[in-house]
């Protein structure tokens, strides 16, 4: 863990962040973030200043095309990725989709797919869909007990016929940090790729694809901080496998652009590029210095420090409340984010979050997409859990206030 004497200051954090001082306390971070205001002011700026297309050669363009590569550049340094690609979309499950039906094209009738029962809709419809190509779908079921796809349990199913094994990082539920190099590791050795959605860890941890060697990792850039887009990294060995979905003309080895059909996002790409600027606040590096990859990676490990305790303080006091089941591990470790949802025998979801909703207090019920796990829970997916969901920028001061609303309802 972080020295604590070692992390910026949280009052000079939050001042990079305008909707901060509305008074609300967000705490559905898992739903999206807020935006330091380097991000928006960039995005404005590119609308109202460098609106144009790319790849013309007048100055003008040539300075829109250089946003747009250094927005995948950036990309690909937040991942880490050495030995793939950043594609740019409009959202994970468009991405997901977008990989799905690219692998539709390829993978053969009585070929497996593996997905995890603790999984996001946006990893689990898209190869749901493949079953009408007779592609076999298994489910690698979820303990109730330990709320976990156990190594044990995927050991089981890999098999020679084993193509893909799809899985979240991090349950956006649960939010217990699954042993991605393991689940990796196991895969490869009998061929199958990964497909790992990383939007529930990526506002938490640095992501590092190269050194988990997963395959595909996906998460969302506007739940990190940024504009509301998502980033899909493919290794170059799994990219190089498929025929993307660009134009007939774009030739295959013009990467990541054959799998950004319509191209990215321009404005959201500099909003995405300028993320860079905040990192270095938040890893305490001056702002003339570059965001290098030590960078992100002390950034991240300042924001997990910041957010551990909020997760303990909340965990604790559910513990202690009679009724309620706190749904996921009820310890703030090292293997957990601040996503923390839970049930209680008597009252509703929905009706705890009603009351909860006119305090300024900002949290959310629902099954958050991740459906069949509620089913498989026994948890009633019309009314779902109780989420909150803790970043960096969040304060002691908030989880009180959210206790103590949660004291008079409960």
């Amino acid at each position: 863990m972080t020295d604590p004497s070692a992390l910026p200051d949280l009052t000079r954090i939050r001042r990079e962040f305008p909707a901060l001082d509305t008074g609300i306390a967000f705490l559905e971070n898992a739903g999206g973030s807020q935006v330091p205001a380097c991000v928006a002011d960039a995005m404005h700026d590119y609308m109202t200043q460098t609106y144009v297309q790319l790849g013309a050669g007048y100055p003008l363009s040539k300075r829109c095309t250089a946003t747009v590569d250094d927005a995948h550049a950036f990309a690909r340094l937040f991942v880490n990725a050495r030995r793939g690609q950043a594609i740019l979309g409009s959202s994970t499950t468009a991405l997901l989709n977008l990989l799905a039906s690219c692998y539709a094209q390829v993978l053969k009738p009585g070929q497996e797919v593996i997905l995890a029962e603790t999984g996001h809709e946006a990893n689990l419809g898209c190869w749901k869909r493949l079953e009408k190509l007779g592609i076999v779908i298994r489910w690698w079921p979820v303990d109730p007990a330990t709320f976990t796809c156990t190594l044990d349990g995927l050991r089981s199913m890999m098999g020679q016929r084993t193509a893909l094994v799809a899985l979240p990082h991090v349950s956006n539920l649960l939010g217990g940090i699954a042993d991605l190099p393991a689940i990796v590791a196991m895969a490869h050795a009998t061929g199958a790729r990964v497909v790992a959605d990383g939007v529930a860890f990526a506002p938490h941890r640095a992501i590092d694809v190269d050194a988990w060697d997963v395959d595909w990792y996906v998460y969302s850039t506007y739940k990190v901080f940024g504009p509301h887009m998502a980033v899909l990294y493919g290794r170059d060995d799994a990219l190089a496998e498929l025929p993307g979905p660009n134009h007939d003309f774009i030739p295959r080895d013009d990467l990541p652009y054959q799998f950004e059909p319509g191209g990215a996002n321009h404005e959201g790409c500099a909003g995405l590029l300028a993320l860079g600027d905040y990192l270095k606040v938040l890893a305490g590096e001056a702002a003339d210095a570059p965001c290098t990859r030590a960078v992100v990676e002390a950034a991240f490990a300042h924001a997990a420090a910041l957010e551990q305790p909020l997760t303990a303080r909340l965990l604790e006091y559910l513990d202690g409340k009679p009724g309620v089941r706190v749904v996921g591990s009820r310890v703030a470790d090292e293997h957990r984010v601040g996503t923390v949802s839970f049930t209680h025998d008597k009252l509703g979801a929905r009706d705890i979050v009603a009351a909860v909703d006119p305090t300024g207090v900002a949290i959310r019920h629902g099954h958050m997409y991740a459906y069949r796990l509620c089913q498989r829970l026994g948890i009633p997916v019309e009314d779902g859990v109780v989420r909150a969901s803790f970043v960096h920028y969040n304060t002691p001061a908030e989880v009180e206030r959210l206790i103590a609303v949660l004291e008079t309802v409960l």
